[in-house]
């Protein structure tokens, strides 16, 4: 009976190994490393919530790096500080709403996208419509037509990072949550 007991919880533990893998290969989408998508989790599958030594420990890596690691988890809003009597070092554990996780991974990284790229596209019209009023027309209508066609291209560019803007606002809203409601 026990070696059943015992095979179960190791087929258990390679369970979470494969999902923590596949999690952890696909946390750049978050604009989070490898490394610390394992910390998230070995955070996540763990029965109680776990100081940083037991980070370093359970993951062999210095407890410098789960600090740093920890601090983008909180940031990503995917983990938080927890409280238990008696324990004076941080402990955390993992935030139960992915949703939120998710809506404050992509915000950051949309608005930033948003915004230099904008700012981009302000900064290239503003050079092309001053070439624009410089130019001699009969000089080069080749040259106009090319002024026209990337001014045109331009507004279509500034078109979608504004609708991009909009669907940050409503993922950082929460109105998204009205649309698709959570499950």
């Amino acid at each position: 009976m026990l070696d059943r007991s015992n095979e179960t919880c190791d087929q258990i533990e390679q369970a979470r190994k494969d999902f923590i893998h596949e999690l952890s290969q696909n946390m750049h989408l978050y604009g989070i490393s490898d490394s610390v998508g394992r910390l998230y989790g070995t955070v996540l599958f763990a029965d109680h919530p776990m100081t940083l030594d037991e980070m370093s420990q359970s993951l062999g890596m210095s407890k410098t790096s789960m600090s740093t690691g920890i601090r983008v988890l909180m940031e990503a809003n995917m983990v938080e500080k927890a409280w238990q009597k008696g324990v004076r070092k941080d402990l955390y554990q993992p935030v139960d709403d992915w949703y939120k996780s998710f809506s404050t991974a992509f915000v950051k990284r949309w608005r930033t996208s948003v915004i230099n790229n904008l700012q981009a596209v302000h900064q290239m019209r503003d050079t092309l419509q001053r070439m624009q009023q410089e130019q001699d027309i009969s000089d080069d209508s080749i040259r106009s037509d090319s002024l026209i066609t990337d001014l045109e291209k331009l507004q279509h560019a500034e078109n979608y990072y504004n609708w991009l803007a909009e669907v940050t606002e409503i993922f950082e809203s929460g109105k998204i949550f009205d649309l698709i409601p959570k499950k």
